[in-house]
């Protein structure tokens, strides 16, 4: 009988592992329209957020993934941190920004850094951001830029990641000028519960992977943070009445499972104008 019972726990195991990878296989392709009030806006921005590749464990190849964004119309791509923790992975990252490139994004590719980018030692680091920038990525460590779209001036704000103590919001928006819109990028989106005074109109991060083992429910996060208390762990949300995003994020950390969270890719759609912004729809 305990023979028994031990071989069925056995199969029974396999059968979530290998339920919980094939889940990681399952990439979402989420669209989140953000407008200022109107039903229609001919002033549009089309951002693709790509969080948390963990090149360690992802499952997706670069091939797949451009097949699946070729045909989309994209403005700006926001890579928000976590690419890689380990040295020998670093090989694996060109292909995936030859992806990014091939995309043709007309206002080009910015990121911020993650936590798990941080625990490279030197030189790896240096070489990782060194790399991001040989394929046009824009990196952000503190810092902002201003880009012009529709005549409308455009902030983007990459603020440095909050879970190792690298935010730095004076620096971020030191010395920024008046925008129609100001987009913030970041890692971790913690750092909104400190951005009552600092001007944001939309702010996308990932981090939390929604849990990755969300089953039956992500207890684990709790030490992650007041977000993740206060549930807010993935998806649309809203602090100080402005809208900011988390993203369940591509890749996984650890191991190679999901359980009760996929994998994502997400199209932001912005709609651009002096007016105070709005939800219309995610979907």
């Amino acid at each position: 009988m305990g023979l028994f019972v031990t071989a069925l726990f056995v199969i029974l195991l396999s059968i979530f592992i290998w339920k919980a990878y094939n889940n990681t296989k399952n990439i979402q392709l989420e669209r989140i329209t953000i407008n200022n009030g109107k039903k229609q806006c001919c002033n549009t921005l089309n951002v693709l957020q790509i969080s948390d590749m963990h090149l360690e464990n992802i499952s997706i190849s670069p091939e797949e993934l451009y097949d699946q964004l070729k045909d989309e119309d994209i403005d700006l791509i926001a890579l928000t941190g976590d690419y890689l923790d380990r040295k020998r992975t670093l090989k694996k990252l060109p292909a995936y920004l030859e992806v990014f490139k091939q995309l043709k994004p007309t206002l080009g590719c910015f990121a911020v850094f993650g936590n798990h980018d941080y625990v490279l030692k030197e030189p790896y680091f240096a070489h990782l951001e060194k790399t991001l920038n040989e394929f046009g990525v824009r990196t952000f460590r503190n810092e902002h830029t201003q880009i012009v779209m529709h005549g409308l001036m455009i902030n983007i704000i990459g603020i440095d990641d909050y879970s190792t103590g690298r935010s730095r919001l004076s620096d971020s928006y030191h010395a920024l000028n008046e925008a129609d819109f100001n987009l913030v990028l970041t890692h971790d989106p913690n750092i909104i519960l400190n951005m009552k005074d600092h001007p944001f109109d939309y702010l996308l991060s990932g981090h939390f992977h929604n849990g990755q083992i969300h089953w039956p429910k992500p207890y684990h996060l709790i030490k992650m943070g007041k977000l993740a208390r206060m549930r807010m762990v993935q998806g649309l949300h809203y602090m100080y009445g402005k809208p900011f995003y988390i993203s369940e994020g591509l890749g996984q950390t650890g191991i190679n499972i999901r359980v009760g969270s996929r994998p994502e890719i997400t199209i932001h759609k912005l709609s651009l104008s002096k007016e105070k912004t709005q939800t219309e729809s995610a979907s």
